[in-house]
């Protein structure tokens, strides 16, 4: 593990290569797993503040899900996550575009809509984070969907945390991410 201020980063997190390949895989992970996109306490608010500038991207079904379940619901787990259509299909949020997955939210965001681009858990994939009272640990989240993406940073020599570094600087700062790619150099 690697400490940077409150946090501890696995090595895989800056050993290991990843690009997302949306050519490849479509988006798939919007679409799969068991439970929506995890939440933190204080984005729940903002899904209620711009659901209203979201909605007119969203597709019928998302928007019906919405309507009756909220911009977000807690899961199996009793964690908060984006609403899925069909229980556990696709998340509400999910558009298509060209045959590839996007997210509403950020599409209304790219249109200059709204100032939020989407959950941080959704930008900084495969990174998930376990909170702890005192530090976060962040752990490379492999899954077999995304071995495209895992092809394509091998190619082009990108680490993980090097091609989250947005997400990474949004979630933690940027005095953090250079602490971090400090840390990377000494090795």
């Amino acid at each position: 593990m690697i400490e940077v201020q409150n946090t501890l980063v696995h090595e895989d997190v800056v050993n290991e290569n990843f690009v997302c390949n949306l050519n490849k895989c479509k988006g798939i992970c919007c679409i799969e797993g068991d439970s929506g996109a995890p939440l933190e306490r204080d984005e729940l608010a903002v899904l209620d503040e711009i659901y209203p500038l979201v909605k007119p991207y969203m597709t019928e079904k998302g928007v019906a899900v919405i309507e009756e379940f909220g911009t977000y619901v807690k899961d199996f787990e009793g964690d908060y996550t984006t609403p899925c259509v069909d229980t556990n299909k696709e998340c509400a949020y999910v558009i298509m575009e060209n045959g590839i997955s996007k997210c509403a939210i950020e599409k209304a965001w790219e249109d200059g809509k709204i100032a939020w681009k989407k959950p941080i858990s959704c930008h900084l994939y495969p990174i998930r984070i376990t909170n702890y009272p005192e530090f976060d640990v962040l752990h490379y989240d492999r899954w077999s969907i995304c071995s495209a993406a895992c092809a394509f940073g091998k190619e082009l020599k990108v680490s993980v945390h090097e091609f989250l570094k947005e997400p990474l600087i949004r979630k933690y700062g940027a005095e953090w991410y250079a602490e971090l790619e400090a840390k990377v150099r000494k090795g």
